[in-house]
């Protein structure tokens, strides 16, 4: 559509949000009245804006124009500055005294409050004080107007530039001009690229150090949205020589003066000089530490008491131990720090659920959790036992004014109030997670954690539970023996035969594995929607929406998240007469469909309600992974609302969607610690990087009654013998090894 620029007088405001600066309000031009929205932060009746932007047709305002950039300049006429100041923009200036001011000093009003304000006290009923204070919030008005008609010179949108001002106020001209990279460090959203071109058209050098340590800090953000904690020092040079078009020299110079800033840590490990952004350093020396402290700590309990146990509880649910598991009970009720790791169907909730049935009749305060909702929900289902996420149990709280802070109350000073935790899923538990974790666990209390340590690592830095085995310094209880009944399921021994190097067996009869041939990719998308609309609900009885989910390695291309999701869609949820929808960069949501939260979000309301429909819970935090379906589209306060899969219902701004996508088809790492009756893979083609047998064997284990693969024989064959994995950059092992070589030193 093509763009417009017109100039008009802001008539009225209809709404305004003042957090985030989104607006809709009418303008009157020489010829008409428009309705125009978009983020235009605190401009009121009067001024005179000049804008551009694109029609759009509103279900209820009608055409409008969506604002795309805008200038703002004052009043001129004395009608105008009346009504400006009419408007409540200056708190003690209502329409009576506005009408005072103008008809006192005409055209002069402006300049009379800004530099003259000790004139206003001539005015009945205003003071010297109230004229002071009413200049000084008029200059803040300006200088706010100033500084996003400046910052629109760099090309910020008026969003950014918002948050810009908010943070820098009177200091942003002057930090934009001379270091405008402190903005990828303090302000949400902005990273090194738009720092990069700001400081371009600042005329910034190319060489300039502030520009070198910005790249520096960004190369290891990206490294660490990648999971590595560190990265090799001549790795980060080269990236960084790249990124900024300079040698890599010039990036020694840069590393000296951050590790003299605080703000990196070098060190040699493992025969290379490895950089860290300091908080993943101190993060990994803080995990070693209090994993080994726990660890030390011991209950004293007689073998014979533990066995006895056991053989009550085998009595009284007829489920006899396998002798790993007898193990893995006995060191849970002494050690301090417990780890059991095993693949699917080696009986880690048997052993989980004996450990439960001990301790309760111990009268023991016992505390379980997972990294995610539907883990969670699985971890209660499986034990009997109310289960909740790490972040619930830590109790999220954050600093509203930047979410990326993320704190929690229970800490050293406010630990969980319990005798033993048990985490389920560790493998997806981060590093800063897992620190996190820890420093809210109290001395004496033991923790038991529980994963299997061959799924894929956590989304954020690190490999903490691989790194934990690795150590060989804490207690590890393998559970390998796959019981008769999961012997059964060709899921689950199919799974094992991946992980261990072997060919799956394909299409025995009677079995939950099974394999569908296509040459093509279009015919392996257009099988993966027959299967879903078509063959599979009337074969297993399952509701293609509800109960399938299609995971894929990748999220581009033919056979990509975002294609499949848009052709699962059109399949599923089709457009339909009453079906609200609205469209969002590319992608349309529509009541109905199945989407996910694609990035954390600390101070996201949520609200929870019983069958009754009265609220019985309420907080705040959603994060990566939780999904959940849109129940509802609100096209004039412009919300939508989502009810996610643990029962918490989230009201989306529109201006919020950006952190939601589809969710028909996920990818393999978005379904972590998640289960699902019928999971559909395409095996076709993709980067070797993707198509490992660490993702077959992921995507595999989160099918819980069948599994239908899509595609290439040959393709599956590849995965199985691409045994690579993704290598991530930790130093999470060294450090327990060398504290604990130091802990028993000092103790000799």
């Amino acid at each position: 559509m093509e763009e417009i620029r017109i100039t008009g007088e802001v008539e009225s405001i209809i709404y305004e949000n003042k957090e985030n600066g989104y607006t809709v309000f009418s303008l009157t031009t020489e010829d008409d009245e428009v309705t125009c929205v978009g983020i235009v932060p605190q401009i009121h009746t009067g001024e005179t804006l000049e804008i551009g932007g694109k029609w759009s047709i509103h279900p209820v305002y009608g055409r409008q124009i969506q604002v795309q950039y805008y200038e703002k300049s004052m009043p001129t006429t004395k009608s105008g500055m009346e009504k400006y100041l009419a408007s409540g923009l200056i708190r003690g200036i209502g329409p009576k005294t506005a009408k005072k001011i103008v008809e006192r000093f005409g055209e002069a009003s402006f300049y009379v409050i800004e530099e003259k304000p000790e004139q206003l006290a001539e005015i009945r009923g205003l003071t010297y004080e109230k004229a002071l204070q009413i200049s000084q919030i008029f200059r803040e008005q300006h200088e706010l107007r100033r500084a996003m008609i400046f910052l629109q010179g760099f090309d910020v949108s008026p969003a950014y530039a918002m948050r810009i001002y908010k943070k820098y106020k009177s200091r942003t001209f002057d930090i934009v001009k001379t270091n405008p990279y402190r903005l990828a460090d303090d302000i949400w959203g902005i990273g090194f690229r738009m720092a990069d071109k700001m400081a371009a058209e600042a005329g910034i050098q190319a060489d300039d150090p502030n520009r070198v340590k910005a790249a520096v800090k960004y190369v290891l953000n990206q490294a660490a949205g990648n999971g590595h904690c560190y990265l090799p020092k001549e790795e980060l040079a080269e990236q960084a020589g790249q990124l900024l078009g300079l040698h890599p020299d010039f990036v020694e110079n840069a590393l000296r003066e951050l590790q003299v800033d605080g703000e990196i840590w070098q060190e040699n490990l493992r025969g290379v000089t490895a950089v860290y952004l300091n908080f993943y350093f101190y993060a990994e020396m803080a995990v070693a530490k209090r994993l080994l402290e726990l660890s030390g700590e011991r209950t004293e309990q007689s073998m014979e008491k533990t066995a006895r146990e056991i053989a009550a509880v085998e009595k009284q649910t007829g489920v006899i131990l396998a002798e790993e598991q007898r193990a893995a009970v006995q060191e849970a009720m002494s050690r301090g720090v417990l780890i059991v790791t095993g693949g699917p169907g080696t009986g880690k909730t048997t052993t989980i659920n004996t450990i439960l049935r001990i301790l309760k009749k111990e009268d023991v305060e016992v505390v379980l959790a997972a990294p995610t909702g539907r883990a969670a929900k699985r971890m209660t289902e499986a034990t009997g036992v109310e289960a909740q996420t790490i972040h619930r149990l830590l109790e999220t709280s954050f600093l509203s004014d930047d979410s990326r802070r993320q704190t929690f109350e229970r800490n050293e000073e406010n630990p969980i109030e319990a005798d033993v935790i048990i985490i389920d899923e560790t493998s997806m538990v981060d590093l800063l997670l897992m620190q996190s974790l820890l420093r809210a666990v109290a001395p004496g209390t033991r923790l038991i954690f529980v994963g299997d340590m061959d799924q894929l690592p956590s989304v954020g830095p690190g490999n903490v539970l691989k790194d934990m085995i690795r150590s060989q310094r804490l207690p590890v209880v393998r559970l390998a023996h796959i019981f008769r009944q999961a012997q059964e399921s060709a899921i689950i021994m199919n799974a094992h035969r991946i992980n261990g190097g072997e060919e799956p067996v394909l299409n025995e009869k009677g079995t939950d594995f099974f394999f569908l041939r296509r040459t093509f990719g279009e015919d392996v998308v257009t099988a993966i929607r027959d299967l879903i609309v078509k063959r599979l609900p009337g074969f297993t009885g399952r509701d293609g929406m509800q109960d399938m989910q299609v995971l894929t390695p990748m999220r581009k291309g033919l056979l990509g998240v975002q294609h499949l999701n848009s052709v699962l869609q059109q399949a599923l949820n089709p457009p339909q007469e009453g079906r609200k929808e609205k469209e969002f960069r590319q992608m349309v949501f529509r009541e109905g469909d199945k989407v996910m939260q694609i990035k954390n979000n600390y101070n996201m309301a949520w609200r929870v309600y019983n069958a009754m429909g009265k609220r019985c819970d309420e907080g705040a935090g959603i994060f990566n992974g939780d999904e959940g379906r849109i129940q509802s589209i609100d096209e004039v306060n412009e919300t939508m609302r989502v009810v996610f899969d643990d029962g918490k219902v989230v009201d989306y701004d529109f201006s919020q969607l950006e952190e939601l996508e589809l969710a028909y088809a996920i990818t393999i790492h978005k379904s972590q610690g998640s289960e699902y009756p019928v999971v559909i893979l395409p095996v076709h083609s993709g980067p070797p990087m993707l198509m490992t047998r660490n993702l077959l064997y992921t995507a595999i284990t989160r099918a819980r009654e069948l599994v239908v693969l899509v595609g290439l024989p040959e393709t599956i064959s590849a995965m199985v013998a691409n045994d690579r994995e993704v290598g991530r950059y930790t130093g999470l092992t060294e450090r327990i090894q060398n504290l604990d070589d130091f802990m028993r030193e000092a103790e000799e």
